[in-house]
């Protein structure tokens, strides 16, 4: 088996927001993976004396721990125990009901000699290679399927920016967060889902389980990794997980920061931020 991961600050000057970690037990017959995106408030007032890297940091150690210990759960059901633990651990001294408390897109993947699980939530991508060597992107789509009224604000930020106008970007900018702040674990159902304080996030999840002869490879990262298809489409998902294999983790978060080093004002490739924090991790378990 070979594991392969890294993790890099968009910017060097802030803590980086994600997280991922892999645990391979004794046995050597499994082993789990989590990987983690904080989400970047776009103020400081988070309600949280903490802040999101420190939330990374114990959701995700809470949920590797149970995946790897807990193979009487189901990975949603360890989510929502880590969820209520990381909660637990700071509910007396942080609001937990603001609507920027610390929160995370998540994924996790679980194999032993049997069967490989996996779970994704939010933005963040599982690619998942078949013993035929086919690679099949594992998605929470919920994030890029926003109502039309939503999608328009976006669409009037990227105009403004790429127009250079400064004096409206900023108005533009802070409707645009309200209304996906709107959207985020709306209780009807109709928005999409982050961890944050409340475990029930944790059945809203996108799930599966296949049989260990079939999966060869599993990769996870970071929409700031994914980058290199999403955003530059500078190749496919398989593509992709063969640059990791062939040059390694870190060779793909160098050609990500080459591309949004090139397009700085994030015109020619639309985006939130210039740069991202960037995490993956590739497990080959054949």
């Amino acid at each position: 088996m070979r594991i392969d991961m890294t993790t890099e600050p968009g910017d060097p000057q802030r803590p980086n927001e994600d997280y991922v970690s892999v645990a391979l037990p004794a046995s050597g017959w499994g082993g789990a993976l989590v990987l983690l995106d904080g989400v970047t408030p776009p103020r400081e007032d988070v309600g949280c004396a903490h802040g999101v890297p420190w939330f990374t940091a114990r959701l995700g150690s809470a949920m590797l721990e149970l995946s790897g210990s807990r193979r009487d759960m189901t990975l949603a059901e360890c989510l929502a125990a880590a969820i209520a633990r990381t909660a637990e651990a700071h509910v007396s001294t942080c609001d937990l009901s603001h609507i920027r408390t610390p929160q995370a897109t998540v994924v996790a993947a679980r194999w032993d000699e049997d069967r490989v699980e996996h779970l994704v939530l939010s933005d963040s991508a599982l690619l998942v290679e078949g013993d035929d060597g086919e690679v099949t992107p594992v998605l929470d789509r919920r994030l890029t399927e926003l109502p039309p009224p939503v999608r328009a604000l976006r669409d009037r930020v990227h105009a403004l920016r790429a127009a250079g106008e400064t004096e409206e970007l900023a108005a533009a900018r802070a409707a645009y967060v309200r209304a996906v702040e709107g959207l985020r674990n709306a209780p009807d159902g109709t928005g999409f889902y982050t961890a944050a304080a409340d475990p029930a996030v944790a059945g809203r999840a996108v799930t599966g389980t296949l049989p260990r002869a079939r999966v060869r490879a599993l990769l996870a990262l970071t929409d700031g990794a994914a980058r290199w298809t999403e955003t530059f489409r500078l190749g496919d998902w398989a593509g992709l997980l063969s640059l990791v294999r062939k040059e390694g983790a870190g060779a793909l978060v160098a050609r990500v920061r080459t591309a949004e080093s090139a397009d700085p004002d994030c015109v020619a490739f639309r985006r939130g931020k210039r740069h991202d924090d960037a995490a993956l991790a590739l497990a080959e378990l054949a």
